[in-house]
């Protein structure tokens, strides 16, 4: 794969007052090719691997570079989907999730478009997930995951370790009911790094449902344990953010409501994950608000509110790194088929917000944020 470099990318340097000449800890980066809803992970090796999004927001397709000297050069793109225009953008959170499993795999899931089931009923997309082939230079064929939980809406996700554990899960109604009452969080496993995954299970038998058209995130740390993050429907108006770890590769869960949130509307939210020398962070919006936190050993957390003020809060990230410092990221003021900002704020390694904080706009309609840690302990912003 060729490089390209970045003076077609606008990388901006975030210079804050309170720091005067300083260097800035914070840059900004736009998506390669004016792509959308970047996705970001770093290998063992230090090296930057991306996903986004490309094309109508009904019907598009997902590209894929790495980089190897912290985002400052990237290579030639590679389309991730095999059927041309097969992800969707629409919602802001349907689009693709990045994993890196054994031997430094990359792994990506999606939910896929309506265009390849046409018709008037809604509700047979496939979950499709493809991994890099063994050379590196391509992924191989896609592959629909869903046996019998059919109904996705809002999107999925995928999770990866190191011992060849794969996770892709996405929620749907149980086979043969309706309505979000009746949703599940439903987890295909592969145990061979994505050759072969098994039929779906629930992951919870909790009744709990779950927002429609809200995105859930999952994440596999260093030592094998398994969370996922998703949205409740409960009663139609009990949305909280749950939050499930499986300490047995996704044979068992437990659960626990992190943040209530009555509302009789699906909000359409996201989440993410990041994992530090202390333990996985987790992110996620309540109330037009977005929070963060660390998990502790017996899967709670303590969370903390994004500082200040702004205008519909949503889309949250976070990054970690090596000093043990934080980066929170999301944005601001945006909607359907509606552009935004992107804001966030630094913490120290003690938990404390320091001076390094700041908004720009410039999100693009349909898009969200990613962030990661340089080498040497500076942060980029993808957006």
């Amino acid at each position: 794969m060729k490089s390209i470099s970045t003076a077609a990318l606008l990388i901006l340097p975030v210079v804050l007052a309170a720091g005067g000449n300083q260097p800035a800890k914070v840059a900004l980066l736009r998506v390669p090719g004016g792509g959308i809803q970047p996705q970001v992970r770093i290998d063992a090796g230090g090296t930057l691997h991306m996903v986004y999004y490309k094309g109508d927001a009904g019907h598009g397709d997902i590209d894929y570079v790495r980089s190897r000297d912290g985002g400052m050069t990237f290579s030639a793109p590679l389309c991730v989907n095999s059927v041309a225009e097969s992800a969707i953008a629409a919602g802001n959170i349907r689009g693709a999730s990045i994993a890196i499993g054994k031997n430094g795999r990359v792994h990506v899931a999606w939910n896929g478009s309506h265009s390849l089931t046409p018709g008037p009923v809604y509700g047979k997309e496939p979950m499709l997930y493809t991994r890099m082939n063994d050379a590196g230079t391509a992924f191989e064929p896609q592959r629909d995951l869903i046996q019998t939980a059919r109904g996705i809406d809002g999107g999925g996700a995928v999770a990866a370790d190191s011992e060849g554990n794969v996770y892709v899960v996405w929620h749907a109604p149980a086979p043969g009911t309706e309505g979000e009452g009746n949703r599940r969080v439903w987890i295909a496993h592969s145990t061979d790094n994505g050759a072969h995954f098994a039929r779906e299970q629930s992951v919870w038998s909790r009744p709990t449902g779950t927002c429609g058209c809200c995105k859930l995130d999952a994440f596999a740390d260093r030592n094998g344990l398994l969370y996922v993050l998703y949205r409740s429907a409960t009663e139609t108006v009990h949305r909280d953010i749950y939050l499930l770890v499986s300490r047995d590769h996704g044979k068992t869960f437990e659960g626990s409501d992190i943040s209530p949130w009555n509302v009789g509307a699906c909000v359409m939210s996201s989440e993410a994950f990041a994992e530090s020398p202390t333990g996985v962070l987790a992110a996620w919006e309540t109330e037009k608000q977005v929070y963060f936190g660390r998990i502790n050993s017996s899967g709670g957390l303590l969370p903390v509110a994004a500082p200040g003020t702004g205008q519909n809060r949503k889309y949250p990230a976070v990054a970690v790194n090596e000093k043990g410092e934080l980066l929170f990221v999301w944005t601001e003021g945006m909607a359907w088929e509606k552009g935004g900002r992107v804001a966030w704020q630094v913490y120290d390694k003690e938990g404390k917000p320091t001076a390094e904080h700041g908004k720009v706009e410039g999100v693009p309609a349909w898009s969200l944020v990613a962030a990661f840690a340089k080498p040497g302990g500076n942060f980029t912003i993808v957006y």
